[in-house]
């Protein structure tokens, strides 16, 4: 059978309210009349993501209209690349234009992942009134609380970004000669060299050839404090949630994902607005991608062939025929949250050399869970993570911070932290290189032994666990009698103390894994992890801290669920960095992105009677 024939209308320029054009590509059966519309905005090229995946196409054979469009100040579109900040008018704007249209029955609903999140949940904030479903995949919710700043801490990947996708952006405004992408992709210092080189100055790299794109990258790095740029909808959809129209959204996030925590942020906020239109999320163990939830494997951990989804595509068109098309399913309405728990498996290596963790698909109907039983984990004096308090009156753990030698990054949830590499072969322009094959990882995302190995970002020989280091202060269980659940919100209460006039304090929760035939020197796999810059204890804005004083502190760790099998132990790290995921604190107290000199710190955590540190487990008891 012959599928139907797909039309494509290139480079239809859309106008914005302040006059400038953005460049759209519009998918759709020559034979339709009026059809609900599906709208993707993107900053990686409308062009290539038809060639990547064939979504539009697809989506169009389904018999929907479909408009990809280039974001402003990206390749074909007009206009300059303010980070996310433009995409809440643009958005409405654009969904304004695409409902008015007569291939448009006055319907819109949205895809995308990462960014074409971001565009999604901007739109959504500022009320667009056509939105008719959205499934924003992988996306924020408050750029300044966490996934751009984090607690006060700046997450690197969107400086990263600056530099690998100004270099790849084949708009022509950006780059009115020819020299400028040659300058940026052809022997440009790597970010992996910038890093070495913290904190960037205006001028000084090759983001000066791109004026737009230092700008905003020195805001990011400067701007710690909450303001007004912070609280716009593009950047804090969350804060407007009481404006989204009401109508069907489904979330989807993985537990390894950058946006992890503003997921489920997202799924409560929204769902407590008493919305009729359902609020649905689906969290398996992935890392951030649109690919990556149909792989059952993440960072160096499988999780099994049933962590992987079957077709990604296929649900998004469930969803548009559930939802604007009144196609009923046939087995009555899911349940609003979907997660996988991960753990369980035989811990032995999968084919590939990966440790097999497992896990299962659940249903739930709240988060977090209603029938958690929160239970802290206390920091002992012997090292010990136990449920009850330390009864001794004085015990405090200290350590060294040097700042010029932070505490590598093994995985995690983080995205985007890559950097060009070389053009292939014979290739002299960006513009004829695909997406993929110019990007290399300074950081992998996911599960990871938590262990230096050679080729990992600020590692040099000997290559040890990260529990080695004297600046990383372990507390672990003793072995497991029995098997224990996590899943939900993880918070971390710490009692600290620094000599310097500022610091951070890191938290990375672990499942343990003891030796095996497997593993011989056992697994310490990375479950989530946090940051808290000391001077941003209180909040949105820096406090002042005086040296020595002993104050609380509170880690918001990105959400997980896993199962801890007998046997294994529950481990909390603390320390001071986790570089490159963060920048590193000079510990100066000076204001932050501008520091020219570093101090190292005796940082000092208590866990006495007086000073009961524990990390918060939401223990999800057997059903």
């Amino acid at each position: 059978m012959r599928r139907p024939a797909v039309t494509v209308e290139r480079d239809v320029m859309v106008a914005m309210r302040d006059g400038v054009q953005l460049a759209a590509d519009v998918y759709r059966l020559d034979y339709a009349g009026p059809l609900p519309a599906l709208l993707l905005r993107t900053p990686y090229n409308k062009t290539d993501y038809e060639a990547m995946c064939g979504w539009p196409s697809r989506f169009a054979r389904r018999e929907y209209a479909v408009v990809v469009q280039d974001c402003r100040g990206c390749h074909a579109s007009q206009g300059d690349v303010d980070f996310l900040w433009p995409e809440a008018e643009d958005s409405y704007d654009t969904v304004a234009w695409v409902a008015a249209q007569p291939w448009c029955d006055g319907r819109v609903a949205t895809f995308g992942t990462s960014w074409g999140g971001w565009t999604q949940t901007a739109g959504a904030a500022l009320g667009a009134p056509a939105l008719a479903a959205m499934v924003p995949n992988m996306s924020g919710a408050c750029a300044w609380a966490h996934t751009v700043r984090h607690a006060g801490a700046l997450e690197l990947r969107f400086l990263a970004w600056a530099f690998w996708h100004s270099a790849m952006n084949t708009q022509r405004e950006l780059k009115p000669e020819p020299w400028i992408d040659q300058a940026l992709n052809l022997g440009a210092p790597s970010f992996r060299q910038w890093l070495s080189a913290m904190p960037l100055r205006r001028g000084h790299t090759q983001l000066a050839l791109v004026p737009s794109y230092e700008r905003w990258a020195l805001e990011l790095l400067t701007s710690s404090d909450w303001n007004d740029r912070w609280a716009h909808p593009s950047v804090n959809p969350i804060g407007y949630v009481d404006d989204w129209p009401d109508v069907p959204i489904l979330l989807v996030g993985g537990w390894y994902d950058s946006y992890t925590r503003s997921t489920f942020e997202l799924f409560t906020a929204l769902t407590a607005t008493g919305r009729t239109g359902p609020v649905r999320a689906l969290v398996g163990p992935w890392v951030h991608g649109q690919a990556t939830v149909e792989q059952p494997w993440a960072g160096d951990v499988d999780f099994g062939p049933e962590a992987a989804l079957d077709d990604f595509a296929k649900l998004h068109l469930e969803f548009y025929d559930e939802h604007l098309r009144g196609i009923d399913r046939g087995d009555g309405p899911p349940a609003p949250l979907r997660i996988f728990v991960m753990g369980g498996g035989p811990g032995d290596r999968s084919s590939a050399g990966r440790l097999r963790h497992g896990g299962q698909w659940r249903d739930e109907y709240e988060w977090p869970l209603a029938r958690t039983i929160y239970t802290p984990y206390h920091l002992h004096p012997d090292g010990g993570l136990r449920p009850e308090p330390p009864a001794v009156a004085a015990a405090a753990t200290s350590y060294l911070f040097n700042p010029n030698d932070p505490v590598p990054s093994v995985g995690g949830n983080v995205s985007s932290l890559t950097e060009l590499v070389a053009l292939p072969a014979g290739i002299g322009d960006s513009a004829y290189a695909g997406l993929a094959e110019r990007l290399g990882d300074v950081l992998t995302a996911g599960p990871f032994d938590q262990r230096t190995h050679p080729g990992l970002f600020g590692c040099t020989p000997p290559y040890l666990p990260l529990a080695a280091r004297a600046d990383v202060v372990v507390f672990q269980t003793e072995p497991l009698a029995d098997a224990v659940e996590v899943t939900g919100p993880v918070t971390v209460r710490l009692w600290v103390a620094t000599t310097a006039r500022d610091t951070d304090v890191t938290a990375k929760l672990l499942d343990v894994y003891p030796p095996s035939p497997w593993h011989p020197y056992g697994y310490a796999m990375n479950l989530t992890d946090s940051i808290v810059r000391l001077r941003y204890r209180s909040g949105r804005h820096a406090a002042a801290y005086e040296p020595g004083a002993v104050v609380e502190v509170e880690i918001v760790l990105y959400p997980t669920s896993n199962l801890f099998a007998a046997g294994h132990r529950i481990r909390l790290d603390i320390s001071s960095s986790n570089f490159p995921r963060f920048d590193v604190n000079p510990g100066t107290g000076e204001p932050l992105g501008t520091e020219r000199a570093r101090v190292t710190a005796e940082n000092t955590i208590y866990h006495d009677a007086a000073h009961p540190s524990h990390v918060v487990l939401p223990v999800v008891p057997p059903t």
